[in-house]
């Protein structure tokens, strides 16, 4: 607990949904759905969390549709939607969470992001924010066939960085995400607001002062 508080990392390691972009299948959804409650029930038993979560572990979003249509046929439309229309579920960027990034890379903090998104629509979002070039290296699951929370995909994403846990500063919006990474040995920020961000202890001594650069 006192190295989470006091010691300074010298990689941050940012989630990408929920903490710097805005993504709910709701904003689809209620365009083609009048009534709450049953957007509601279809978010939750016809393209559930879980549903959703198999394209984020590698599931071919063709077999999600054919596996959701053959539960609940009388919603096809629905559940073709899903994927057809999938970039609609972005609102768009979280703009204080960007700008707390953008401060980081202006300061050359080294930069790394591992998001659990399917490999078949992470194209859209490298298309629509120019600003995931500050990132070194992003860790899709979907392309690795691993996802949050498994330690596996924290393993190789440290691989991947070649650095220790300890000198990482890891931001999720999902408390198991961040309960393993911590497990594990990294510094974490459990993101619920930008203001977390902007009011950590760390992040503003990384803004602080330069880094040093390499010779």
């Amino acid at each position: 607990m006192m190295r989470d508080e006091l010691s300074l990392p010298d990689v941050v390691l940012f989630d990408l949904g929920g903490v710097l972009i805005d993504w709910d299948p709701r904003y689809l959804y209620r365009k083609l759905v009048a009534d709450e409650a049953v957007i509601e029930w279809f978010l939750s038993e016809v393209c559930s969390v879980e549903w959703n979560a198999a394209q984020d572990a590698g599931r071919l979003w063709a077999d999600a549709v054919a596996e959701a249509t053959a539960r609940h046929p009388e919603q096809a439309a629905l559940i073709e939607a899903y994927a057809a229309r999938w970039p609609e579920m972005i609102q768009g960027q979280i703009d204080e969470s960007v700008a707390v990034l953008e401060a980081l890379a202006a300061r050359q903090v080294p930069l790394y992001a591992l998001t659990n998104w399917s490999a078949e629509t992470f194209h859209h979002a490298r298309a629509r924010f120019g600003w995931l070039r500050h990132f070194q290296d992003i860790l899709v699951s979907g392309e690795v066939r691993l996802k949050k929370p498994d330690p596996a995909i924290f393993r190789l994403m440290l691989d991947r960085m070649g650095v220790e846990p300890a000198t990482v500063l890891f931001i999720d919006d999902s408390a198991a995400n961040v309960a393993t990474s911590a497990a594990l040995g990294f510094q974490t920020i459990h993101f619920t607001s930008p203001a977390m961000l902007t009011g950590d202890a760390r992040i503003r001594r990384l803004l602080g002062a330069p880094r040093a650069s390499a010779a």
